[in-house]
């Protein structure tokens, strides 16, 4: 099998929506790298101080540079991010991987940086609860395959091979998946905390009026499809199912009632949704919808779900305001995230305490 068929040298065009770039490392893993060249200098002045004084150097510095280390003939640790081990073979595995995406400079260097940014990013993720499950892993490393015309042995033989391993592949897509979940939802979190009145007194200012917006109140009608049961053909017959279903519903007034005799089927009561906060793959489907429609029934992670429109309304109110204002700097998280992600990561960086054996 050869490289050029796998496309190992443009790695996820496409297929992790664009989250690592071709050929290249990333602007943040360049910057990371220069940061860790210049906390190495307090090294050695860190081992001489009493122990008093190491704590405070390791708060300047948060890196420290230790001599020796227990090695046998397998792996052994290298580097130790927030008591996280990073071992020889890691590294060994990072610099065959750097070297299939073409990186150009000292790539032991850079394979000492990804690693520790990796161990700092589903470090992170994993206190946010945004770790991608093994699940959606496999699923990536499956659609990576299937884009390059490869099965999933195919591509685990011939990462093997490269010696990159199929084990560190997934860590990597792993990471990939993780990291741009926990940023966003930083991103959100932060955005959210942008109060009714700065809202209003930024309106204000500009001269411009509180926005009139769509207010919905919609019932969420789900036909289950359990995880260890769902196969293409579960999902296309529990589709049918809820397009049958959805011909017969007339308005939510009894939609609760008549769900009773389904099997696997639950109703969420979502109530004054204003239209910026719905989900795009449903905003324009219940925005034409109607009072007492429903949307088509489309596929989610619950199993196939449709919407019914119980009223709609416009308001102008402050918290209309605030969702607007929010909805805007959510609309351009695509162009801020790779700022806002080298910051994220810088912070984590700072804050963590890493060991060189």
């Amino acid at each position: 099998m050869k490289l050029a068929t796998l496309g190992l040298n443009c790695l996820f065009s496409g297929a992790l929506l664009g989250l690592v770039a071709c050929n290249s490392s990333s602007s943040a893993i360049k910057e990371s790298a220069e940061t860790g060249e210049t906390t190495q200098l307090a090294t050695e002045a860190t081992q001489e101080t009493t122990e008093a004084a190491k704590e405070e150097t390791k708060e300047l510095a948060k890196v420290i540079q230790k001599k020796g280390g227990v090695q046998n003939r397998g792996a052994y640790i290298k580097i130790l991010v927030n008591k996280n081990a990073i071992t020889n073979l890691d590294i060994k595995h990072r610099t065959q991987f750097l070297k299939l995406r073409r990186t150009p400079g000292n790539l032991a260097k850079a394979a000492e940086n990804e690693m520790i940014e990796q161990v700092l990013k589903l470090e992170e993720a994993t206190r946010r609860r945004t770790l991608a499950t093994d699940e959606q892993v496999e699923t990536a490393f499956g659609n990576f395959a299937k884009q390059n015309r490869a099965t999933k042995a195919a591509l685990s033989k011939e990462l093997n091979r490269r010696g990159v391993s199929t084990r560190h592949f997934k860590s990597f897509i792993r990471t990939q998946i993780s990291w741009q979940r926990t940023v966003q939802g930083k991103f959100q979190a932060e955005t959210s905390r942008i109060s009714e009145q700065n809202a209003l007194k930024e309106l204000r200012d500009n001269g411009n009026q509180k926005p009139k917006v769509n207010e919905y109140s919609f019932k969420q009608v789900v036909f289950v499809v359990p995880k260890n049961k769902r196969s293409a053909a579960k999902i296309a017959e529990r589709k049918r199912e809820a397009n049958a279903f959805r011909q017969t519903v007339n308005g939510c007034d009894n939609l609760l009632q008549s769900i009773k005799g389904l099997k696997d089927v639950s109703m969420l009561d979502r109530r004054h949704i204003m239209e910026p906060e719905l989900p795009e793959r449903w905003k324009d489907q219940i925005a034409s919808a109607g009072v007492g429609g429903t949307t088509s029934a489309q596929e989610t992670e619950k199993g196939v779900e449709f919407m019914t429109i119980c009223s709609s309304r416009t308001v102008d109110d402050d918290r209309a305001a605030q969702v607007t204002r929010q909805s805007t700097d959510f609309s351009q998280f695509s162009e801020k995230s790779s700022e806002f992600s080298k910051k994220y990561l810088e912070e984590l960086r700072e804050n963590a305490t890493i060991v060189y054996q």
